[in-house]
């Protein structure tokens, strides 16, 4: 970087990525330091050497910042597990699947598992039940990652949100509302409906309709071209 650059003539690249061709090393110097900023060699093994503009303590900020973002994502992702016993109650599997759902909605993976004891170990189908009506329950919202299988006297399975599905499902429930000035309490600013055995009332610049039994009434003579209509 700057004077510890060794090659004579380098390929000068500004900080936007355009190229402004090959350079003798004192005049590429020169111009990084008219524009206050660093000459970084990015590719040493080109011939010529490949040197770039830029302002390298900000993009080693930058560089930091992002690799900082990258192992909290990583680190956040963890898996839970929740346990459940094939003669599990209504309430507590309710509960328990609740629960699950849950994690699936924070970004979780989810590890269930069916416990067996005793002779509940030859009914293997009382966990694939359970395991097949969880999955059904969280619905589109997560996805099986690993199969129903057994593992000693457990059967395990792992679900994993469905981000696909997830996303949508959180912009539909937003609602959609109307930017403007709320309505008072009291309803002003909105026409009252009628109340039944009255007539409607006409809307601005619309003739009343007449009600039954009664003659229409003759529409008032047009208003000569020349006469102006009093303020």
């Amino acid at each position: 970087m700057n004077d510890r650059i060794r090659a004579r003539e380098v390929l000068l690249v500004d900080a936007e990525g355009n190229k402004l061709g090959v350079k003798p090393l004192p005049e590429a110097l020169h111009i990084a330091r008219e524009e206050d900023l660093d000459l970084v060699e990015v590719a040493p093994q080109a011939v010529p050497p490949v040197c770039r503009l830029m302002d390298y303590g900000k993009w080693k900020f930058d560089e930091a910042q992002r690799a900082k973002e990258s192992r909290r994502r990583t680190t956040n992702v963890t898996v839970k597990e929740m346990k459940y016993r094939p003669k599990i109650g209504v309430g507590d599997f309710d509960t328990k699947t609740r629960q699950v759902a849950r994690f699936l909605g924070e970004g979780h993976k989810v590890k269930i598992t069916i416990m067996f004891r005793g002779r509940e170990m030859s009914h293997p189908e009382l966990g694939k039940k359970i395991l097949d009506k969880i999955a059904d329950q969280v619905g589109t919202s997560a996805k099986v990652e690993a199969a129903p299988r057994l593992d000693g006297r457990n059967m395990v399975m792992v679900l994993a949100p469905d981000k696909r599905t997830q996303q949508p499902q959180r912009a539909q429930g937003a609602a959609p509302g109307r930017r403007g000035r709320a309505p008072d309490d009291n309803g002003a600013g909105e026409a009252p409906e009628p109340q039944a055995g009255e007539p409607p009332e006409p809307q601005a610049g619309q003739a009343p309709e007449p009600q039954a039994g009664e003659a229409p009434e003759p529409a008032a003579a047009a208003a000569p071209a020349s006469e102006t209509q009093e303020s």
